[in-house]
């Protein structure tokens, strides 16, 4: 995903205290994404007992289903268990939400990449990712290159998290911060804040020591290839990097290196000519973090220090 796309992108400020551990919800296995025709439906509403219904535009409130588009490949946020079900943090979410506007909320892969193409197309309603809202995102700005590339989006933030670098376990080759990872190579997933961060420090490095970044479609191929040998590092937000180090080989391959970076807002990414959606959504969450769901859906994952306290509409910076 490239910081114009989608998530996972760069924000102003840091954070310096790590999260509190991941914890696992039952013995779920990492698989991969599938293809973009795949889906899962979370939550079972019905719009004559919902009590924030009317607040949907008519048309999705006729249809009953709200469209979600995410790379279901990134645990704990969104990923297949092994019965294939979609879970995580955002179908969690996603079905209380969907209770109170009586409608299901759908959730269809596709590569992170391709979320806010498939958004402005009409394809997805929404797109659900732990996807990062910044202000080029908003007003549709290319981050590398500062020109306009669309119409932007709006967010409804609903998370916070930072950016990690891990390594294979008992092999961290000296890394602790961006800056040793010059002269040295990194993998990470396509278009993300990993990506952002890695090509802003490989600027910075010596002539000659430049960071050698290898970028997959999506975070469990990065994966494969460090457990594999093919490389020093690999990066992705601190949730994933903590699940990825808590379950892959039964917490033996990774070991989180230096402390997380760059915290910024998970939002909920909806196009900019629907307000009355937009809006549906954030009261949706306001009522579920108000009802205290929220906060078990983040106990059951083990990221209640990512937590908010209410719904917020553009927060990126």
């Amino acid at each position: 995903m490239t910081a114009s796309s989608t998530r996972r992108t760069t924000a102003a400020h840091s954070r310096l205290a790590a999260v509190g551990a991941i914890a696992v919800a039952g013995a779920l296995i990492l698989t991969g994404c599938g293809d973009q025709t795949e889906s899962s439906t979370s939550g079972s509403g019905s719009a004559s007992s919902a009590p924030l219904a009317d607040k949907l535009p008519k048309s999705i409130r006729d249809k009953g289903v709200i469209k979600v588009g995410s790379d279901i490949a990134y645990a704990p946020v969104e990923f297949k268990d092994n019965s294939g079900k979609t879970v995580g943090i955002d179908p969690d979410l996603a079905a209380a939400m969907g209770k109170q506007l009586g409608v299901d909320f759908q959730f269809e892969n596709g590569t992170f990449d391709t979320l806010i193409t498939g958004l402005r197309s009409k394809r997805y309603d929404i797109a659900m990712s732990a996807m990062t809202d910044t202000k080029d995102r908003q007003e549709g700005i290319d981050s590398d290159t500062g020109k306009k590339v669309g119409e932007g989006v709006d967010f409804v933030d609903y998370f916070t998290a930072g950016v990690s670098i891990y390594t294979k376990k008992g092999d961290d080759q000296g890394i602790k911060t961006w800056s040793d990872l010059c002269g040295k190579k990194i993998v990470l997933q396509r278009g993300t804040v990993s990506e952002d961060l890695a090509k802003a420090e490989s600027k910075k490095c010596p002539k000659g020591k430049k960071i050698a970044i290898e970028a997959f479609d999506n975070d469990q191929q990065a994966q494969t290839r460090l457990r594999a040998g093919g490389a020093a590092a690999g990066s992705s937000d601190f949730p994933v990097a903590a699940y990825a180090v808590k379950t892959s080989g039964g917490g033996k391959d990774f070991q989180l290196v230096g402390e997380q970076v760059e915290a910024a807002p998970y939002g909920i990414a909806v196009a900019k000519n629907q307000t009355q959606l937009r809006d549906a959504l954030k009261a949706a969450l306001d009522a579920v973090i108000k009802s205290g769901e929220y906060e078990k859906i983040m106990k059951k994952w083990g990221v209640t220090d990512g937590s908010v306290q209410e719904a917020t509409i553009n927060g990126g910076k």
